[in-house]
């Protein structure tokens, strides 16, 4: 087992280490500023498909240099080489935005881990750009050895990436399975009266935290914890976008509807857990877990 130490030990120091902060902050926050809450921004978080698009684009481009080293490899057609080279180029792009967007919304631990991972990677597509250049002025054995070479940075990357998704759980849904959690059927969770009108706070049922916000009669539930890095969302703004009421998360400003916590605005892809509420007659709150 001691030899599987020994990249996991670098990544977690990676993890520890302050060395690389001050970088990190400038072109994290000069990511956010460019790169306002919108479309694009949606977009590239994975927000309409409701998982981060980043790690099935960076497949999708290593996919393509591996099959580019086994075509090598078989000395195979070098048009066929050359085309596979090409397409995991171009698929970079947006990868790499996609990638750097998310990267931008992490908390620091992570933020360090995705620098070097995001430093391995742009090596490696600068090494197989310079390969498909090689390759295309008819130097095919030094187009492979750059080929090799940045396969190999590459995976580096990659490794690290998994560490981020798997060890550090950037882009894992952090709101709490409420079905798992809660059993079936109404719990009481409050009086109406001890919740103040308007304001949302927080409130526990078993296991789990609630954003609770009362509206004159009305009671809207969610799970409190953010999607996205498990944020409190009863401490968040509440605005209106496009004509409906949302909570904003105080930390990465995720944005989810109250009506039934599907997000509105990254960086979170998967939706706020929502509870069905309704009042008994002596005022007291009932929840349950929502089908949404």
């Amino acid at each position: 087992m001691r030899g599987f130490a020994g990249p996991v030990a670098i990544a977690d120091r990676l993890e520890k280490s302050k060395a690389m902060d001050t970088p990190i902050r400038g072109l994290a926050k000069a990511v956010r500023q460019r790169l306002r809450q919108g479309r694009l921004r949606d977009l590239l978080h994975g927000v309409p498909i409701g998982e981060p698009v980043h790690p099935p684009l960076a497949t999708v481009s290593l996919g393509c240099w591996l099959s580019t080293a086994v075509l090598d490899l078989a000395k195979a057609d070098p048009r066929a080489a050359r085309l596979l080279l090409a397409t995991g180029l171009v698929n970079a792009l947006p990868t790499v935005a996609a990638g750097l967007t998310d990267w931008s919304s992490l908390h620091r631990e992570q933020q360090r881990v995705g620098f070097v991972h995001m430093a391995a990677n742009l090596t490696a597509v600068g090494l197989l750009t310079a390969s498909l250049m090689a390759r295309m002025r008819g130097r095919e054995r030094p187009g492979r050895m750059l080929s090799y070479a940045g396969l190999a940075v590459g995976g580096l990357g990659a490794y690290l990436g998994g560490h981020l998704a798997y060890r550090q759980a950037a882009g894992a849904n952090h709101a709490p399975q409420v079905t798992h959690l809660v059993p079936l059927g109404w719990h009481d969770l409050c009086p109406l009266k001890d919740l103040p009108d308007g304001r949302p706070v927080a409130r526990r049922l078993g296991y789990i935290q609630l954003f609770v916000l009362r509206q004159g009669d009305g009671v809207t539930v969610l799970a409190d914890r953010c999607p996205h890095l498990a944020g409190p969302l009863h401490q968040g703004r509440l605005v209106m976008e496009d004509g409906e009421a949302c909570v904003v998360c105080p930390w990465h400003s995720s944005t989810f509807r109250l009506a039934d916590g599907s997000v509105k605005h990254g960086p979170a892809t998967a939706p706020a857990p929502v509870f069905e509420t309704r009042i008994r007659r002596d005022g007291t709150i009932q929840v349950r877990p929502g089908l949404t």
